[in-house]
């Protein structure tokens, strides 16, 4: 069981006349685990900002992870984990979009870990991230899987509010993502982007002038013989009138099967995500995703 902590106040934000300004702290946990042949929560902490809910009627076991903060600034640090007991099938999703304010200096800290026992099923459904300018975003993703579990993820990132005039001119955007089978490292990958995003996402071969990108990962043995199968429902998924503006890929090796996503247009990105994950997953996705 992974165990909660209160995360170190080694991230100090200073206010403009050098005072040190309040910052928000959270830590939630939630643990499911199979119990009369049936899915239940087994673990529950949460303390500071970060808070768990648990809807009820679902017909799948849900966890609702919320921000009580109201976003993230520079300094703030939140660490959510979850666990899924051997046989275990739930979702874990956010309640709504993360907001990540502009910093004055010291990054806003994001962990995520997560443990899959032998034959579960997890689901890390968080909605997406949404940027604005000046923000300074590190967040880690850790997943322990044991040999026969599966792990569905996606992560999206919106730069700025497209509907409002935003525009992100500078960002520091770092997210780490390791996941492990059996304590063999499976999947590694970076994503930085330091400076104007506008700039580094221009170019064809970086983002070919994209505001907006998601990774969907699914890691499940012999996951790789279904890359047919997600090139068509990605293809399937692409029906909103501004997807012309959408890119996307599909790659499958090793149990391991990654779709890449880029757009212009947040709204066509995100329902293209919830088409495709709606069809490959076979289930709808968590009420809040449409709220």
């Amino acid at each position: 069981m992974l165990a909660p902590a209160l995360p170190e106040t080694s991230n100090p934000a200073s206010g403009p006349d050098g005072s040190t300004l309040q910052r928000a702290r959270g830590v939630a946990h939630v643990g499911f685990a199979v119990c009369d042949g049936k899915t239940r929560l087994a673990d529950l902490y949460q303390s500071g900002s970060a808070k768990v809910r648990l809807p009820r009627g679902s017909g799948e076991r849900q966890a609702v992870l919320l921000n009580t903060a109201g976003g993230i600034a520079g300094g703030d640090e939140l660490d959510y984990s979850a666990t899924w007991g051997a046989g275990a099938k739930a979702t874990v999703t956010s309640q709504a979009a993360e907001r990540v304010y502009r910093s004055l200096g010291a990054a806003g800290r994001v962990m995520n870990r997560l443990e899959v026992d032998e034959g579960a099923q997890a689901s890390w459904l968080p909605q997406e991230t949404i940027v604005f300018d000046g923000a300074n975003l590190q967040r880690r993703l850790e997943v322990d899987l044991a040999g026969g579990s599966r792990l569905c993820a996606v992560e999206a990132v919106v730069l700025g509010r497209a509907a409002m005039g935003e525009t992100v001119r500078r960002l520091h955007f770092r997210d780490h993502w390791r996941i492990r089978r059996d304590g063999r490292l499976v999947y590694a990958d970076d994503v930085r982007l330091v400076g104007d995003p506008e700039v580094i996402l221009a170019g064809p071969a970086t983002g070919d002038g994209a505001r907006t990108f998601a990774t969907i990962l699914d890691v499940a043995e012999g996951i790789e013989g279904d890359i047919e199968r997600a090139r068509d429902l990605l293809e399937a998924a692409r029906t909103h009138p501004r997807a012309e503006g959408l890119s996307c890929g599909v790659s499958a090796w090793n149990g391991v099967l990654v779709v890449r996503l880029l757009s212009r247009d947040a709204r066509a990105l995100r329902e293209t995500i919830m088409k495709f994950l709606q069809g490959w997953r076979g289930e709808d996705l968590p009420r809040v995703w449409s709220c």
